[in-house]
Order: C-alpha cells, then structure tokens, then sequence
C-alpha cells in the first residue's frame, strides 16, 4: 500500500514539471473511495500471468439511484479465476447504498445479486417501467437480467429465463445498452458479443501465432479465435425479450471482436443509433432507419478505423458534444502504442478522426473506460481515461511496458483540443492502476460529477475534484408514456450566448453505467435561460429560468421544475 503523504510527494513533483501554471489548474483529483466506504476488491483472472483472453477483460461499475431516494448508489461487478479452489469466500457482485452525506454501505448480502463467475458488463434501464432501475449484467456463459422489485427494501430477481433471454450456450458477453430503438415506449437491448471462445480448444501463451507479443509468451486473442455476433433484443408487450439481430440487420456486417456498444442519436433525427467498439476489427456504426432496421456505415461515416485507415483495437466509448456545436461526438480508447480516438461529428452523417490535433497522442496507454466530463464547470467537458495493460507478464520483460498505467485527465480548452492535465491533476492521478471499468456520477450529493474506477485484482478507486470550479446545473428525467428512465431523451441548455446538450445513455465507457442525472457546466453564467427535453417519443418540451448550482427533477408533461439548490 502506498502512503498517502508518499502520493502527495510525488504529485508536487510532477508539478514542478508540468508546463501548466499552477493557478490555471482547476481540477486536483483525490482519492476518496476508502472516506466513502466503497473498499471491495476485485478478482478477475491470475496476478502474475493469464493463460486466456476471458482473464483480460475485467468487469465495469456502474453509478445509479437502484432505491429512488435521490441519492446515487453504487454496483461494483467481479469474477472469478479459472481454477478455484473449493474453501474461499464467494465472489459476488458488490452493490452499495449510498446513506447520504458521502458514505456508502455494502447490502449485497440482501441485494439478489447472487451470481458468481465471469461477469463483464452492466447497463441500466427501468425496463418495465414500474419506476424502478433494473440492470442487464452479461457474462461468459450466459447473460442475466436483474428486475428491480422496487418496495421499501428494493431487491433484483433473476427474470432472464421470464423474459426469454438466452440461457443455454456459451457467449462472451461484452458491453450491452438499454434503448427504445422503435420508439413504443418500452426499451430494447442491444448485447455486444467479445469472441467465440472455447476454453477446451484455445492454445495456450507461446502456441500459436497470436500467443506472443513483443516476444514474451501470452495469451492468444483476438485474432486467431472465431469471431463472435451481436444481438438485438426486442421487448414485448409482455415483458419478454425477441432475439431481432437478423431481420434487424444487425448480423449484416458479420462477426466482430465487439467489446463496448453505446446508443445515441448521431445524426438528430429523433431515433437512436449504435456505435460498437471492436477490437481489431472495424468498429460498427448502426444507422436507425426508423422502421425496425438498421443500416451499418461506419466506414462511409468514418469511424470504423483511424485516420490513415489502420484497424484499432477498440476498447471503451464516450459520447458527448464536446465542442458545443450541437452534435455527438465520439471517443474511442485503445490498446498500448495508439492514441485516443476522437471522431468529430462533422453533420450527423460523417465524422473526421481529429485525434492527433486535439491533443490525444501525448500518451499511448492501454486505454480501457473512458468518460467526457466538465470537472472544473468552465462548461467544456473534460476527457478522463483509465488504462492497464492485458499482460501483468510485460511487468518481468525490458520492453518499457507496465502492467499498472496511469489514469489520464485530458482538459478541454474549448479551442478543439485537449491539454494533458495529467501531472497537475492532484495526487490521485500520480497511482498507476490496473484499470478496468469507470463511471462518472455525484457520490456524495454536492452537485459536481466523482469518477468510479474498477481496477483488477485491487481496490476500487473514487476520484474526487477538491478543486471548486465555475457554475452548474444539474438534470434528471422522467418520461411519462413509457420507458420512464428517459433513455434517448436529449436535453439543451441555454444560458446567455452559450449552448449545451446531452443525452441520457444506458451502458458507456467500458463495461460500465454512468449516473443518468446529466450535468452541465456553465462556467460563470449567472442563470440558465432555457433548458429543451426532446423526449425520447420525439416531443419536445421546455421550462425558463432554473437556478444554477441546483439540481432539477423534470418530468415529461408536467411544468413544475422540481429545482433544489446544493
């Protein structure tokens, strides 16, 4: 364990380093997830070496309100290891109430969330609209749907056989994203699938042709293993789920080695698209044709390779509007000796690769979750990355390589580019990690965004801006006719000259949920003008005058605001 007074020690080092002047920094992260109390570690694979890619991937996190108190509370996913012994402690899913005032209990001993194995991913959504979050956690083997019974002690029941999900074969499940693509009110699930792997019949590290690399003998994948399919589940009007993925057009581009899939309206029209992050295979843009189908064009939109048109092991996806012009961008990470993606959205239809002139390529880490958030409220959204590499075996090789990498925190200057605020981000940002998962939500209720870290093998970290930044607002949406988590709605804020906008998503980052209350900063505006909802049925509705600094609940057809300041 590293001393926190070593941390600090070594933060004012960079500092005296860093080319950025102390009194431009707004942002200084510190740990907070001991002070929080969300401590439970991870198990994911071996420490020393991993035999098999399914030991790589490790699980996400995800930042939601599960008992609808207000506050955000917290689910923290885990695995197991390929041979276990019989006498050891169960290892489950670690799901936390948030008590208020920044502490958090663990109840997942009451939780329902009883499932052991390989979890990967988990996407929230209130799929029966009966005003509860419920989740999907996908697994190698088969996925689980977990209702939320709501009640004065919420619990999750297992209804994946109910809802006629898939329980027999074996899939690699990756990242998964609640989203109502046909616009009835009830939300669908879109399931990304990793590779077809058979533990049986996979070569082990050294025995086959991608089981090596930079020379050191490691675990075989992607390539060389079998492709793995997508899938698109319809819900139903009873509550069950059809398998789509054909008719829909989703199985049209073939097999992928698909890791992270995220939902949102690219091009404006109303209707929810997908992008999915590959792993070297082309990455996938899913084109909502608004009538039950999809149309994948992501190498006609830009955004299936990088720049100079080279495949890219895709890991993580954020999307946001990061230069304020009204459109969804994308960012993409990557493994180790390639930079950030960053796919400016140029129309709705075409994007441009804008990586390198922003600012992305100062460091080529393993990159692994990824979320746009404004940190220091100067109402540009921030880029924070976490990274890790695959191969703990790098660590006892002379290649320059190290299994724990460095979280990145990239400030937006709102010029188009990003500056590397890595060394001055605070103490926090000086830990190398084995870094997995990472959601972005409040976590102790005073308005301004934490980011949740998973990393394998090791404790969670929390990290925290002790740095007070400009102004801010804060919004959470409920829909009224169906798929009241408010998926796919977008919101615009107005506030004098200046303009934001958001959605809400299910499923991000990689593997994980962020917090579905949208923030905005707003640097030194004084009040918010105008705030837009486009609903997820395409209305639209508007409220004036909300105070900043405070949180507002808005609801679908109703026009009391529902603001409280922080």
């Amino acid at each position: 364990m590293i001393s926190v007074s070593r941390l600090r020690a070594a933060w004012l080092l960079l500092c005296l380093t860093a080319p950025i002047a102390l009194s431009e920094q707004a942002i200084l992260f510190e740990d907070v997830a001991q002070e929080l109390g969300i401590t439970a570690r991870n198990t994911f694979g071996g420490l020393e070496r991993k035999d098999y890619i399914l030991e790589t991937t490790g699980n996400g996190v995800a930042i939601f309100d599960f008992d609808n108190d207000g506050q955000q509370d917290v689910l923290l996913l885990n695995g197991t290891t390929i041979e276990d012994g019989s006498a050891r402690t169960p290892r489950l899913p670690s799901l936390y109430r948030n008590q208020g005032s920044g502490k958090f209990v663990d109840i997942t001993k009451d939780s329902g969330l009883g499932e052991e194995g390989w979890a990967q991913a988990v996407c929230a959504g209130d799929y029966d609209n009966d005003g509860f979050t419920d989740l999907l956690i996908t697994y190698y083997g088969h996925n689980r749907l977990y209702r939320n019974t709501g009640g004065q002690r919420p619990v999750f029941a297992d209804v994946t056989a109910k809802a006629r999900m898939p329980l027999t074969g074996t899939r690699f499940g990756s990242g998964c994203t609640f989203f109502d693509y046909n616009r009835d009110g009830r939300l669908d699930l879109f399931v990304a699938n990793y590779v077809n792997l058979d533990l049986k019949t996979t070569p082990k590290p050294g025995q086959g042709d991608y089981c090596v690399w930079k020379e050191i003998p490691v675990m075989c994948g992607p390539r060389g293993l079998p492709l793995a399919k997508n899938s698109l589940y319809r819900q139903e009007p009873n509550g069950a789920f059809t398998d789509v993925s054909g008719p829909a057009g989703i199985l049209t581009p073939g097999g992928r080695y698909a890791l992270q899939a995220v939902a949102a309206d690219f091009d404006g029209d109303g209707w929810p698209d997908i992008y999915v992050a590959c792993d070297m295979t082309p990455s996938l843009l899913f084109r909502n044709r608004r009538n039950g189908t999809f149309d994948e064009r992501g190498v006609e939109a830009g955004v299936s390779y990088n720049a100079h048109g080279r495949l890219q092991a895709g890991m993580g996806v954020a999307i946001a509007d990061f230069n304020n012009d009204g459109r969804l961008d994308i960012a993409k990470t990557n493994f180790s000796g390639d930079l950030t993606s960053l796919y400016l959205n140029e129309d709705g239809k075409f994007f441009s690769d804008v990586s390198a002139e922003a600012g992305l390529g100062v460091r080529q880490l393993l990159g692994w979750g990824v979320a746009f958030a404004d940190f220091d409220d100067d109402g540009w959204r921030d880029l924070l990355t976490v990274n890790g590499h695959v191969y703990p075996e790098v660590d006892r090789a002379p290649i320059g390589e190290r299994y724990r990498q460095l979280t990145l925190l990239f400030h937006n200057t709102g010029k188009g580019k990003f500056e590397d605020w890595t060394a001055r981000g605070g103490p926090a940002l000086a830990t190398a990690r084995p870094a997995r998962g990472l959601a972005v939500g409040d976590l102790d209720g005073d308005g301004r965004p934490e980011a949740l870290i998973l990393n394998m093998n090791d404790a969670p970290s929390v990290l925290k801006n002790t740095k007070p930044g400009g102004r801010f607002l804060n919004i959470a949406l409920r829909g009224a006719r169906g798929n009241l988590s408010a998926i796919g709605a977008r919101v615009t804020v107005h506030a004098g000259s200046r303009t934001w906008m958001d959605e809400v998503q299910s499923g991000s980052s990689f593997y994980s949920q962020n917090s579905f209350v949208l923030h905005f900063g707003l640097g030194d505006a004084g009040k918010v003008d105008r705030v837009t909802v486009r609903w997820p049925n395409g209305t639209e509705q508007a409220w004036s005058g909300l105070p900043v600094n405070s949180l507002c609940r808005l609801q679908e057809g109703q026009a009391d605001a529902g603001c409280r300041a922080y």
